[in-house]
């Protein structure tokens, strides 16, 4: 089966890493926490949301157990700087996804990227692979190895 271009887009980044990940299109919805769970066959926490947030014209990425709400104001505090939610416009811009599908990997340009703790109680998680149809799992501590990103408290 041949995947979308936005799909085949995380699989090559992924590929890129050499690891054997697997982009898979589902017939089910995967844009939210819940319909990705319920999709996946898995518990709530293992879904990774990808939320992006912007500090002045600097994009970030926040990736988030889908049990968790990212409390702004802490890791705003936590981190030095003021975050505001982005806009689908500038998301798309900067990850070239749109909300619902935005992957970890393979964006459009560079994002400093941060990670929910609470995502490697998970030995394994599933993230949005490029469309609000797919998804990808991965043991959780990869995520760092794939994103370079930062750990951090979210709630």
């Amino acid at each position: 089966m041949t995947l979308s271009e936005k799909s085949q887009l995380v699989q090559q980044a992924l590929e890129k890493h050499h690891l054997s990940l697997q982009v898979v299109e589902l017939d089910a919805s995967t844009r939210t926490s819940q319909e990705a769970a319920h999709a996946v066959g898995c518990e709530i926490g293992q879904i990774c949301k990808s939320l992006v947030f912007r500090s002045a014209d600097t994009p970030l990425l926040f990736l988030v157990s889908g049990k968790n709400q990212l409390n702004v104001a802490r890791v705003s505090a936590d981190l030095g700087f003021p975050l505001e939610k982005a806009d689908a416009a500038f998301t798309k811009e900067k990850t070239g996804f749109a909300i619902g599908g935005i992957p970890p990997v393979a964006h459009a340009t560079p994002i400093k990227t941060y990670i929910d703790r609470t995502l490697l109680e998970y030995p394994e998680i599933w993230a949005a692979a490029g469309t609000p149809h797919a998804v990808f799992k991965l043991e959780s501590r990869l995520l760092l190895t794939l994103t370079g990103g930062t750990l951090i408290d979210v709630i």
